[in-house]
């Protein structure tokens, strides 16, 4: 009877070692290894920007609180466009950054002319700096929750779709509370361009994904 046992028994313990074998080499040949996020010099400069936009004075004046947090938000797209020109391979994604690059450097000099000749004003509308932050927050926790390849081309298009995904929904708060036709024609114009762009990252993520 012992004896009778004894086969099932070691065919479940082989089947067992076997299935943790084949769990084993899908790590090993790469298809679900992650990179530690503090590793990622994309991640440091998200988090960077996130630090300066949450320690920065608010007005209350919409218009203006949106052009200065939009100069900070931008400098993330650019510093982390900057990176995928360095440190890339693919000539899809290394065009795009130079394509992010352009706008939003001529963007952040638009914001910055605004600011100089607008000074903030009443009355005080909170409730977009509540709309603006909550938005800026729920990018960190999106992006935090990447699980990040190594792969700098890969990494920079899917942290860019959460970041360009927060800058349209910060013109949306801004076509909501905004007081000023220079700010809403940027703002369109923002959310006309990243949704187009966020198109063409996805469309890449899926054709290079590794999963």
């Amino acid at each position: 009877m012992n004896k009778f046992f004894r086969f099932p028994l070691l065919a479940l313990s082989l089947l067992s070692v076997s299935l943790s074998m084949v769990s084993c080499s899908k790590d090993e040949g790469g298809l679900v290894l992650v990179t530690p996020h503090d590793a990622s010099p994309y991640m440091r400069n998200m988090h960077e920007g996130m630090a300066l936009m949450e320690s920065m004075q608010k007005t209350q004046d919409p218009d203006n609180d949106y052009a200065s947090m939009m100069i900070v938000h931008h400098q993330i797209a650019i510093k982390n466009s900057q990176e995928e020109l360095r440190s890339g391979k693919d000539s899809e994604m290394k065009a795009m950054a130079q394509m992010i690059i352009a706008k939003q450097e001529a963007e952040i000099a638009q914001f910055q002319a605004f600011l100089a000749g607008h000074p903030a004003h009443a009355p005080a509308v909170p409730a977009f700096n509540m709309l603006q932050m909550m938005n800026m927050t729920q990018m960190m926790q999106a992006v935090d929750l990447r699980p990040l390849t190594g792969n700098p081309d890969f990494d920079f298009a899917q942290l860019m779709v959460d970041h360009h995904q927060a800058a349209i929904e910060n013109s949306d708060a801004l076509l909501k509370y905004g007081r000023e036709n220079a700010t809403r024609a940027l703002a369109e114009q923002i959310i006309a361009d990243q949704k187009m762009e966020i198109k063409e990252l996805q469309e890449w993520l899926l054709a290079n994904k590794k999963y």
